[in-house]
């Protein structure tokens, strides 16, 4: 077997007694639990159980005016903050509020008590206790509680999948909730990582209006010295399926990926995308999206990020002095120059409706990035594939700024969370130390030129970078999809810069049956791969890197398509068409193709132009114009259906969002569109009382 990766031949030779640790039953009980172990506790003494204590000593700081005109929760407050500790005397100081996504429980010594969902949350609690003290001592009263989040690496190719996204907006209402409920707040500091957390957090703060916030990144994990990154790692499952790594490989492999116990992912997935847009947005402080969890560079932010808090709340700048239809601009164009993941497409538009603001429109996405250039070589997109941290280190958000505000691509008269203008900071990046002394560390320690990380407009272009958002329409994406043309194979793009496919559909109507054609070799080089029936109304519009991973892990399924409802992970790669609109549980006529249907996708990687279409059946070869014909004759697939697993929570954020805006409009809860819709069902109801008319019916079925 030849060896995937330069170290699997040094690894593959394993002692007996690891073969056994790694052969063992993992679901065997290690110690025989008794009734009575878990009735009594033996030796236990339980003694006195005291009923009264002497409570804290000292005064809190009352007036008359307080007592007459406060209302009793604030007053009770005060006793709450004395009986948890706080000394009575210092009181009076302004009440700021950590929220953050912290997860899992660690030692003293950072050893694990309780294991988070992902290293993403880990070591966050490290930053709400860094911030805190610098609050603390400053005088200010911090006050710290969580909304952990899930994982989507640990729940690909699983039933969690399907409360990923759905759960994004649960967090939001959560921390808006959090928010509220210290109605003495001064100021907000959102502390998260990951995929989810980060981008509710960030929905949470946006709402926040006059009460200033600041966003604190929690950073990323570092690379392993010899392994495999967080992203290739997710597909050993596919290569030992066809028989490229050994067991033992995977093994080992494995568990070096993440090589710190905290951050995020090492790509500019999700996880990082978010991060450097809360930057751009001016919601995080000045390189502060990507720092390495755990180090002092990284847990600094946190002490700066408290001292900004607390400067807004002195100058008097609200989150909607920051927060503006200038500064969601600014994100996009950022997004575009860094070759984010395409969930921003869902995130951003979410995060611009929390504050208030127009939400960015596929017309929006599409300007953007046919006028931005690609400036930054990351995981996946390459060419060379430098991780997140190197990024960092070569200068990360405002080094890739100073490159838009060269080309005039930047408004840099908005404010940020320093109470200075984004002009302002990026003059201070330019000069500053902190950027000579990065740069100058990643060229001496991993031999590295920074400036072919985060390049000139002039050095992408020659190296070959390309914009990478396109969106594709056409008879079976009549609403418009998605696809990431950056990750598109460069060796099956021609010299015009087009990649063109044709070929036969295979339709699958879950991500299970189609992952296990792929690991049984059932899918073959031409294929299209549509996976239907996993947009919101099908599977809570999970994410499909399990498929796109091990499509990129098989050698000949470079030449695979895959066209789906569902959308994909920031780290996918690959010919991947996804969020097609309609849904096919909406009526989209990507619900209506058949097996061994002919499929033309075109992408113009160069002009970011775009198109999907049915062009044969049964053998006949036909125009795209004939094939919209055809499919609207078409009765859809007669085994459409929403996932039998679909928890009711996600189908009724699937209906309210559907009513909100559906996928282009952010997946968001629109209040006003949702009422609205509430009161016509109603007002038929009235008016018609037999009629069973669905409240949140789809636009195809009103």
């Amino acid at each position: 077997m030849t060896p995937a990766h330069p170290g699997q031949a040094a690894h593959a030779s394993f002692s007996s007694a690891k073969l056994a640790i790694l052969f063992a039953y993992r679901g065997s009980p290690i110690h025989d639990i008794s009734l009575t172990s878990v009735l009594e506790t033996a030796g236990l003494d339980i003694g006195p159980v005291p009923t009264h204590a002497p409570g804290p000593s000292g005064f809190i700081p009352l007036t008359p005016e307080m007592l007459l005109t406060q209302p009793s929760g604030n007053l009770f407050g005060l006793s709450q903050n004395a009986g948890m500790g706080w000394d009575p005397a210092h009181l009076s100081g302004p009440e700021i509020l950590i929220l953050s996504t912290h997860g899992g429980l660690r030692a003293e010594d950072g050893s694990p008590i309780a294991l988070g969902f992902h290293t993403g949350h880990w070591e966050v609690g490290l930053l709400v206790a860094e911030a805190a003290r610098e609050l603390k001592a400053l005088d200010a009263i911090p006050f710290a509680g969580a909304c952990t989040d899930p994982c989507d690496g640990r729940t690909q190719g699983t039933l969690g999948m399907m409360d990923s996204l759905p759960f994004r907006n649960d967090a939001a209402v959560v921390l808006r909730r959090l928010m509220r409920s210290l109605p003495t707040r001064s100021g907000v500091l959102g502390i998260a990582t990951c995929d989810k957390g980060l981008p509710a957090m960030m929905m949470a703060l946006a709402s926040a209006g006059d009460l200033p916030t600041v966003l604190v990144p929690g950073g990323v994990t570092l690379l392993p010295e010899d392994g495999e990154d967080a992203a290739r790692v997710q597909t050993i499952g596919a290569r030992f399926a066809q028989k490229q790594i050994t067991l033992e490989y995977a093994a080992e492999v494995g568990c070096r990926a993440c090589a710190s116990p905290g951050g995020g992912c090492q790509f500019m997935g999700t996880a990082a995308s978010s991060q450097v847009i809360a930057e751009a947005l001016g919601l995080a402080l000045p390189h502060s999206a990507l720092a390495p969890s755990g180090q002092p560079i990284w847990l600094d932010a946190a002490r700066r990020s408290a001292r900004a808090m607390l400067r807004l709340r002195q100058i008097g700048l609200g989150t909607s002095d920051i927060l503006t239809s200038a500064s969601v601009q600014n994100a996009m164009v950022v997004h575009a120059a860094i070759g984010g993941s395409t969930n921003l497409l869902l995130h951003l538009p979410a995060i611009a409706h929390s504050a208030g603001l127009p939400r960015p429109t596929v017309a929006d996405w599409t300007h953007v990035n046919r006028q931005v250039p690609r400036l930054v070589d990351a995981l996946p997109n390459g060419p060379r594939n430098f991780a997140t941290v190197q990024v960092f280190l070569a200068g990360g958000t405002p080094e890739v700024m100073l490159h838009l505000r060269r080309a005039g691509l930047l408004d840099t008269s908005v404010t940020t969370v320093t109470g200075e203008t984004l002009d302002a900071c990026l003059d201070w990046w330019e000069q500053s130390p902190r950027r000579q002394q990065l740069r100058k560390h990643l060229r001496d320690q991993d031999g590295i030129d920074p400036d072919d990380i985060i390049m000139s407009p002039d050095r992408a272009r020659q190296r070959g970078l390309t914009s990478t958002v396109c969106f594709p329409v056409g008879n079976l994406a009549p609403e418009g999809s998605v696809i990431k043309s950056t990750s598109i194979d460069p060796t099956l793009v021609d010299e015009d810069g087009q990649y063109r496919h044709l070929g036969p559909a295979r339709v699958f109507i879950t991500e299970e049956a189609a992952i296990l054609a792929i690991k049984q070799g059932r899918i073959s080089a031409g294929d299209v791969i549509v996976l239907i029936c996993c947009g919101p109304a099908g599977a809570g519009m999970e994410e499909i890197y399990q498929i796109t991973s091990a499509l990129k892990a098989l050698p000949f399924c470079r030449h695979v398509a895959v066209l789906t409802d569902a959308r994909f992970s920031g780290v996918s790669t690959g010919a991947c068409i996804g969020h097609i609109s309609p849904e096919a549980l909406a009526g989209g006529a990507i619900g209506k193709i058949e097996e061994g249907d002919q499929i033309e996708i075109v992408v113009d990687r160069v002009n970011l132009h775009g198109s999907v279409n049915l062009v044969g059946s049964d053998g006949q070869s036909f125009s795209p114009e004939e094939g919209a014909r055809r499919l609207s004759q078409r009765s859809p697939c007669p085994d459409l259906r929403p996932h039998p697993s679909l928890p009711a929570d996600t189908r009724l954020w699937a209906a309210l969002v559907q009513a909100s805006g559906g996928v282009w409009g952010g997946c968001v809860y629109d209040v006003d569109a949702i009422t609205s819709l509430l009161e016509k069902g109603r007002a038929a109801r009235h008016e018609s009382p037999a009629t069973n008319t669905p409240l949140l019916a789809s636009k195809e079925t009103q």
